[in-house]
């Protein structure tokens, strides 16, 4: 493969930085253009600060790029962007949020509905329900601007480096054995993708100029499976107990997220699509999936050794209380 141009528009944090290092070990040209506020972009890629608010950098207008990979939410960012490069071939870094049903499992794109889109900006901390709409027109812009386009749509992306934590939480927890929470069935439906073979793949298609719309999904496994191959990762023995969502929800756990939550565990039926798209089309299309055991040892050993890595989910002592009150039901 011949040396490809590309500018990443981010570059300092996770996937946008795993993509600029994937590119770089590739032999490609790299150019970052970020605020330059959330960390450094990778060694060897050139740099050019740039508030996405602000007009475009002379030095990214006068140059002509093969191909541009852009992870924004805000439809005025991808609109400003796209203007000024439309000779590229954009790759851009969607989400499956765009998708109006959460509850159909086995979806791609094509076969699930869209949300509404929209196209003016909102601040997400005031309004996060925009998400999905203004990635929906986000895509729109790029497909309407661009010479050529590939729309990736990630679902759950984990691996070290993750901001959320998430996924975070499970090699942790389970690395220090005992007896673990685990929410809803052990074969309700969950897939998750290591940011680094995600990155892998945009590069790919930033190479060959990929057509089309794909969801950037892993493996749909049984949530046992998956979180029995973390354990594996991490040579855990825990043991896992499962409990219904109902009595989680009465013992006031939240799904996904948050202080007092349990991550990848999702409320069912209403979400059993949300962690099951057909990964089927992108793996045709390139898409290379490393084995999830390998992931869940990367994330624990980066979280050990990164003293502000973040991990959401409940603390040990909310975990117990809420075991004890299974087994004295």
């Amino acid at each position: 493969m011949a040396d490809v141009k590309i500018l990443v528009l981010g570059g300092s944090v996770f996937l946008s930085k795993a993509v600029a290092a994937d590119a770089l070990a590739r032999g490609h040209e790299v150019t970052c253009a970020t605020r330059g506020s959330s960390g450094p972009v990778p060694e060897g890629v050139a740099f050019v600060r740039w508030d996405r608010g602000d007009p475009v950098p002379g030095e990214i207008a006068g140059t002509s790029y093969d191909a541009v990979v852009d992870v924004a939410r805000m439809p005025s960012w991808v609109r400003t962007a796209v203007a000024a490069l439309p000779d590229a071939h954009w790759v851009f870094v969607s989400t499956v949020n765009v998708y109006a049903d959460d509850a159909t499992p086995g979806g791609r794109p094509g076969t699930i509905a869209l949300r509404e889109p929209q196209y003016e900006d909102s601040d997400l901390k005031q309004d996060p329900e925009a998400y999905g709409p203004m990635k929906v027109a986000c895509e729109q812009l790029v497909r309407d601007g661009a010479a050529s386009w590939t729309v990736i749509r990630p679902g759950l992306i984990v691996g070290p480096d993750d901001p959320t934590g998430r996924f975070t939480y499970w090699p942790a927890r389970l690395a220090d054995g005992g007896e673990v929470l685990a929410g809803g069935r052990p074969d309700d439906e969950m897939q998750v993708i290591d940011a680094r073979d995600l990155a892998a793949w945009i590069v790919t298609c930033a190479e060959n100029r990929t057509a089309g719309d794909y969801d950037g999904v892993g493996e749909v496994l049984p949530i046992g499976d998956l979180l029995a191959a973390v354990a594996e990762g991490v040579g855990s023995d825990a043991e896992l107990t499962w409990v219904p969502q109902e009595f989680l929800a009465e013992q006031g756990v939240e799904p996904w997220m948050g202080p007092d939550a349990l991550p990848l565990w999702l409320p069912r039926p209403e979400y059993d699509g949300l962690g099951s798209h057909d990964p089927a089309p992108s793996l045709a299309a390139g898409l290379v999936l490393g084995p999830i055991a390998d992931t869940a040892r990367d994330t624990l050993a980066w979280q050990r050794a990164t003293p502000d890595a973040a991990t959401t989910g409940m603390d040990r002592a909310k975990e117990a209380e809420v075991l004890a009150a299974w087994h004295a039901r």
